[in-house]
């Protein structure tokens, strides 16, 4: 277990045990403490709660394994469970804020926690509060860095499908696909369950005009996350329609060679068929040298290049180069 106290302002950071961070709390006026967990299952939030003296304070939920994202307003406090995007993966971050301090957990290391630490020496936070948006602006970031990346993804698989079509790609955008349902699936509930608190809290008089600035930018900010989603999630499925749609020209000019190829050789195989039957006819009246040869060689001949002038003369020949042409490019 790793405890980190900012003492505010400033911005000073000092690792400390619970003990330490317990009597810091009682005495300080504005006070940021940062728990990060082990994996163990011993290392529990209500350990730490008990630790920090806040059992009146925290929610029971608080520091819950496999918690879900919620956002519940506690009288004069706010408890959260924030999502966040880190390592291809979506973890929990669990928030718990008063007027006098902010206190984080998280299981392992959290790359927003940490980026919020490196931003309140310049930000300067007047208040928890304010601290409390920071945060949850910094958890929004790493929804709208992840969906901007994965988009940049899928044009780039886009351009490669017009080069060159690989079954590895329909892999690598299915992939895609069910990353931006994820990153839809874990911010949806969270931006509402926030935005409920949010407007029951700015329905109260006593809440500052600096405060309700904060929160509509916050709600702002989350719309428009959520679009980026939204719009990688669209650009998933366009590129899924994109991919079919080449593979289906694709087999739409095999399928016109065949064609071709059987209007060449269906005469000739009648042709044959024909003239192979034991017809007495055939037999007994067609045994010259030059009739083989008339009926064996002209006449195929002769229907071949019948076949070959009805192609040239509805112009199939020109469709199929052009449309090898298109693909090419």
């Amino acid at each position: 277990m790793i405890v980190s106290v900012v003492s505010m302002p400033g911005g000073a950071t000092t690792r400390t045990g619970l003990a330490e961070a317990r009597e810091l709390l009682a005495a300080s006026a504005f006070l940021l403490v940062d728990v990060q967990l082990t994996d163990e299952p011993a290392a529990e939030g209500a350990e730490v709660v008990g630790g920090l003296g806040l059992e009146s304070e925290c929610p029971p939920w608080f520091g819950r394994a496999d918690e879900p994202v919620r956002a519940q307003f506690l009288g004069d406090r706010a408890g959260l469970v924030v999502p966040v995007v880190q390592g291809g993966r979506v973890v929990h971050v669990h928030v718990m804020a008063t007027e006098r301090h902010l206190v984080t957990l998280h299981r392992g290391p959290a790359r927003t926690v940490e980026n919020l630490l490196a931003r309140l020496g310049e930000e300067n936070p007047p208040d928890s509060v304010a601290v409390l948006f920071l945060l949850l602006e910094e958890a929004l970031d790493t929804f709208r860095r992840a969906a901007v990346a994965d988009l940049l993804v899928v044009e780039d698989l886009e351009d490669e499908m017009f080069d060159r079509r690989r079954p590895d790609q329909v892999y690598r955008l299915a992939r895609l696909r069910r990353r931006a349902a994820l990153l839809h699936h874990f911010l949806l509930p969270y931006l509402q369950a926030t935005d409920e608190v949010i407007m029951r809290r700015m329905l109260s008089r006593d809440f500052a005009e600096e405060r309700r600035h904060l929160a509509h930018e916050f709600q702002h900010t989350g719309r428009l996350v959520l679009t980026d989603i939204e719009s990688l999630q669209e650009a998933t499925r366009r590129a899924f329609a994109s991919y079919s749609s080449l593979v289906s020209g694709e087999q739409n000019g095999v399928i016109n060679r065949l064609a071709i190829v059987s209007t060449i050789f269906l005469p000739l195989t009648f042709l044959t068929g024909y003239f192979g039957m034991n017809f007495s006819y055939l037999t007994d009246e067609m045994e010259s040298r030059a009739v083989f040869w008339l009926l064996a060689v002209a006449l195929q001949v002769a229907v071949l290049g019948g076949a070959l002038y009805v192609l040239h003369r509805t112009h199939i020949w020109r469709r199929l180069r052009d449309d090898e042409g298109l693909g090419d490019r």
